[in-house]
């Protein structure tokens, strides 16, 4: 698959570039993508929720009435969740919700969500990116040649870019990531994806 090369200004450099097929023209599959995008989700919950259960709730331990002949309910404790004031029965607690994939598996989603986007011509790639200083102006300025200011974007370059990066930090929908770390998740939770040219070669290394 050709695709043409842009600089920032949004004009076309004359060049063009093959996307990989094995990385951009692979045949999805959508449950490596599903349960990739769930382990991202997952991953990210802190997992620290809490309730006052019984054994944490102050007060007497006394049984507080006999066990018969009272024509009620038999009761043990105040602090059960049967009482006002008693501790929350079967409430959440701390817990881990991260759990493994397979290093191929995951390979096999970020190419089948690439996939996708190259599908719906959601890919444009830029010949290069760069700025002397960080400007959120600047880069909502590049953005906007590219008539994505209103779309959600994920930047995919070869190298860290600090000053690219911390024009993006400000704007609620533009993510900037080094293509060696791309997920499924940014992929596909992404309108566009831009990659500079020289991410081609990165992405390359990192799903094959």
């Amino acid at each position: 698959m050709k695709v043409k090369v842009i600089n920032t200004s949004g004009a076309t450099t004359g060049k063009e570039v093959t996307l990989p097929k094995e990385i951009f023209g692979v045949e999805p599959n959508d449950h490596a993508i599903y349960l990739d995008v769930k382990q991202h989700l997952a991953n990210k919950r802190s997992g620290t929720h809490s309730s006052t259960e019984k054994g944490d709730v102050k007060g007497s331990t006394r049984k507080i009435k006999k066990q018969k002949g009272t024509g009620t309910a038999r009761a043990g404790s105040i602090k059960s969740g049967v009482f006002v004031g008693g501790g929350r029965m079967h409430g959440p607690r701390p817990r881990d919700y991260s759990f493994k994939l397979n290093k191929k598996l995951k390979q096999i989603a970020r190419v089948s969500a690439l996939s996708y986007k190259a599908k719906d011509k959601e890919v444009v790639v830029l010949d290069e990116i760069s700025m002397d200083s960080p400007k959120t102006k600047n880069y909502l300025e590049v953005l906007s040649n590219l008539k994505m200011s209103d779309k959600k974007t994920l930047l995919l370059v070869p190298d860290y870019n600090n000053n690219v990066y911390l024009s993006s930090r400000n704007i609620p929908n533009a993510v900037v990531m080094k293509a060696s770390d791309v997920n499924t998740y940014s992929i596909l939770h992404a309108n566009s994806i831009i990659l500079v040219e020289g991410s081609i070669e990165q992405l390359k290394e990192t799903l094959n």
